[in-house]
C-alpha cells in the first residue's frame, strides 16, 4: 500500500471520527499516531508523540491561551457582557432595527475579551434577546443578529482561532491579532447595514426602540468604560509593541479579574466554577494542539499535500482561481464540521499551497478566520444556530437560519472585499 494511499484512508478516518463526535484533538491523535506506525513502525510513532506533546504544552507563547480563557470567562460572570449592550442600546436603540445593531455591536466589545463565538453568542444572546422580544422584533432578525454577531468572537482579537493558526503555521500572534481588528470593524458594520436594509423592507421586524436622554448616554458609558480600558490597554499595548501577546493576555486577565472582584460582580464563592471552566477550555484547545502536530508529521510522510499542489497547479486556474477553489472547499467542510477542527485538519494541507502561490499568511489566517465564521451559522451544523436555539428554545430551528441568511451574504460580501483589498487586513500590522 502506498503512502499516499494511507494517507487518503487516514483523513477518511478522521472526518469519521469527527461526523462520530470524537473529540477534534483525540481523533487528530488517533489517526496521526496510527498513521505514522504504519508507515514507518512503532517506535518512530511513539517517539512523535512523546516529543510533540512535550514540545506543544511547554511551550511559552501557549500560556495566552488559558491567560485569554480566563479573561472571556472572568467577564462573562461579571455580567460585562450586558454593559456593552446597554451601552450600545442608548446609542443606536432608539433607531428602526437598534436593538439588532446593539446586540452586534455588543457582540463585536465582547468578542475583544472572550476569544470564542459561541461563548459571546450565549452572553449577549441571553440579555438582548428578551429586550428584542419585549418590543416586538421578528424572531428571524432577533436571533440571526444574535448567531452572527457571535461569530466575531473568532475574528476580533483575542482569538482561539488565530491563535491555532499561528500555531499551525508558525506566524506571529500579535501580527493576526492586530490584523483582524480592521476586517471585525468592517464585518461589523456590514452586519449593521444587513439589519438596516432587512427592516427598511421589513419594518416590522426591527420596530424603533424608546429614546434614551444625553444622561442615559452618558451613565451607560460610563458603566462600560472599565471593560472598554482592558480592550484598549491589552490590544493598544500589542499594537504599540508595549507588551507581547502573552504579556496582553496576562495583564488583561489580571486587570478583568481586579475589576470583577474589586467591584463585587464576582464573589469569591464563584472562583473555583470559572477557574474550573478555564482549566476544561484550555485542556480541550491544548489536546486540538496536540492532536494537529502528530497529525502534520503524518501528512507530510504521505506527500498528501505536495501532491495536491501539483495537481491544482496542473489545473492551471491560477492563484486566485485556486483560492477560490479552496474558498469553496471550505464553505462546504464548514456546513458540516466545527471550525476549528476545519482549521487544524485542514491547514497542514491548504497552507503550503497558499504560501506557494505568493498570498500573505497573515492575511490568509484572517480568509481563513472569516470563512470558519461562515461555517459557524452555514446549515446543517451551524454551531452557533444551535447555541442561540438553547438561548431561544421556542424558535423554530428554519426560523433562525433564515434569520442568519442575509449575515452569511454579509460575511461573503467581507470575504470579497478582503480578497480584492488585502490591505484591509494588512494595514495594521505593517505598522506595528
Amino acid at each position: 500500500m502506498s503512502e499516499t494511499l494511507i494517507g487518503f484512508l487516514g483523513i477518511l478516518s478522521l472526518f469519521f471520527f469527527l461526523v462520530a463526535r470524537m473529540p477534534v484533538g483525540m481523533a487528530l491523535l488517533v489517526v496521526g499516531f496510527g498513521g505514522i506506525w504504519v508507515i514507518d513502525g512503532q517506535r518512530v510513532a511513539v517517539a512523535t508523540l512523546s516529543s510533540e506533546t512535550y514540545s506543544s504544552i511547554t511551550a511559552y507563547s501557549l500560556s495566552i491561551i488559558p491567560l485569554f480563557v480566563l479573561m472571556g470567562n472572568m467577564a462573562g460572570a461579571a455580567g460585562y457582557s450586558q454593559r456593552l449592550y446597554e451601552a450600545a442600546y442608548a446609542w443606536i436603540g432608539r433607531l428602526r432595527g437598534g436593538l439588532a445593531s446593539a446586540t452586534v455591536v455588543g457582540c463585536a466589545a465582547f468578542a475583544a475579551v472572550s476569544g470564542s463565538s459561541v461563548a459571546t453568542a450565549v452572553t449577549i444572546g441571553k440579555v438582548a434577546l428578551p429586550e428584542m422580544k419585549r418590543f416586538g422584533y421578528g424572531d428571524g432578525l432577533a436571533t440571526g443578529s444574535v448567531a452572527a454577531g457571535g461569530t466575531l468572537g473568532i475574528l476580533i482579537p483575542p482569538s482561539t482561532g488565530f491563535v491555532l493558526y499561528a500555531i499551525l503555521t508558525e506566524e506571529s500572534i500579535g501580527k493576526l491579532f492586530i490584523a483582524g481588528i480592521l476586517p471585525g470593524i468592517l464585518l461589523s458594520l456590514l452586519f449593521v447595514a444587513t439589519i438596516a436594509i432587512v427592516t427598511f423592507l421589513r419594518p416590522s421586524e426591527g420596530p424603533a426602540g424608546p429614546a434614551t436622554t444625553a444622561r442615559d448616554k452618558l451613565f451607560a458609558t460610563l458603566h462600560s468604560l472599565p471593560l472598554i480600558g482592558v480592550i484598549l490597554t491589552s490590544i493598544g499595548g500589542i499594537y504599540l509593541g508595549v507588551f507581547t501577546p502573552v504579556e496582553a493576555a496576562g495583564v488583561g486577565a489580571s486587570m478583568v479579574t481586579a475589576l470583577a472582584l474589586g467591584t463585587g460582580a464576582v464573589k469569591i464563592s464563584q472562583l473555583p466554577d470559572i477557574l474550573l471552566q478555564t482549566v476544561m477550555m484550555t485542556a480541550m484547545l491544548y489536546l486540538i494542539i496536540i492532536g494537529a502536530h502528530v497529525f502534520g508529521p503524518f501528512l507530510a510522510l504521505t506527500h498528501i499535500p505536495e501532491t495536491l499542489a501539483l495537481e491544482l497547479k496542473a489545473l492551471g486556474l491560477g492563484p486566485y482561481g485556486t483560492l477560490l477553489l479552496i474558498l469553496i472547499g471550505y464553505i462546504i467542510l464548514g456546513m458540516f464540521f466545527d471550525g476549528l477542527a476545519m482549521l487544524v485538519v485542514t491547514l497542514p494541507v491548504v497552507f503550503p499551497i497558499i504560501s506557494g502561490l505568493g498570498f500573505d499568511p497573515i492575511w490568509f489566517g484572517v480568509i481563513c478566520v472569516i470563512v470558519i465564521e461562515m461555517g459557524l451559522i452555514t446549515p446543517p451544523v451551524g454551531v452557533n444556530v444551535f447555541v442561540v436555539k438553547g438561548v431561544a428554545a421556542n424558535v423554530p430551528m428554519e426560523t433562525i437560519f433564515r434569520g442568519v441568511l442575509p449575515f452569511w451574504f454579509a460575511m461573503a460580501v467581507c470575504l470579497v472585499l478582503l480578497v480584492a483589498f488585502p490591505d484591509i487586513a494588512l494595514y495594521l500590522p505593517g505598522r506595528m
